[in-house]
């Protein structure tokens, strides 16, 4: 978590990471990282056709990967900031959201452990982001069933821990 420390200042200083008091948009991106959520779903579970089944996984994946990057941007927004790219966002995450061992013990005694956003929700969101750019970028990647699957239940979790943690 060091590293992120290090990489959120020096996006702090480039104007990646930007302070905010725009707390407005924090139920904005929340809607939106819900919704994309349930359109992933959509896309998941659509019945081979034309296109092929192939090309709706692709979107499933990318939208997947968005959903979380909207409900994180909310999350990041309760935190004073915003973020204006992909690698600030996870930077960010990484910095803000993950608390230490002393604020991991506070939330607990007052009853609050589902307030904890753990290391690996940040995981899931630097494996979707990493499997969404490969779906948009490379001219063919299959995928599994399972591996579709694991991404959007990735990104289920991802965003109803955010969903909790805002109430």
């Amino acid at each position: 978590m060091d590293d992120y420390k290090e990489q959120f200042n020096e996006f702090l200083r480039k104007g990646r990471i930007t302070k905010s008091t725009n707390m407005f948009k924090i139920k904005l991106f929340l809607d939106k990282g819900e919704n994309s959520l349930q359109i992933a779903k959509h896309h998941k579970d659509i019945a081979p056709g034309e296109p092929k089944k192939l090309y709706w996984n692709y979107w499933a994946i990318t939208i997947s990967y968005y959903s979380m990057l909207y409900s994180a941007k909310a999350l990041i927004l309760k935190k004073g900031y915003e973020v204006h790219d992909h690698d600030a966002a996870q930077v960010a995450l990484g910095h803000l959201c993950v608390p230490d061992e002393i604020e991991k013990e506070d939330l607990e005694l007052l009853g609050q452990s589902y307030k904890i956003f753990e290391d690996e929700y940040v995981k899931y969101f630097e494996d979707a982001r990493a499997e969404s750019h490969i779906a948009r970028y490379s001219a063919i990647k299959t995928y599994t069933e399972r591996r579709l699957d694991e991404i959007y239940e990735n990104a289920r979790k991802f965003v109803a821990k955010i969903s909790l943690i805002l109430e």
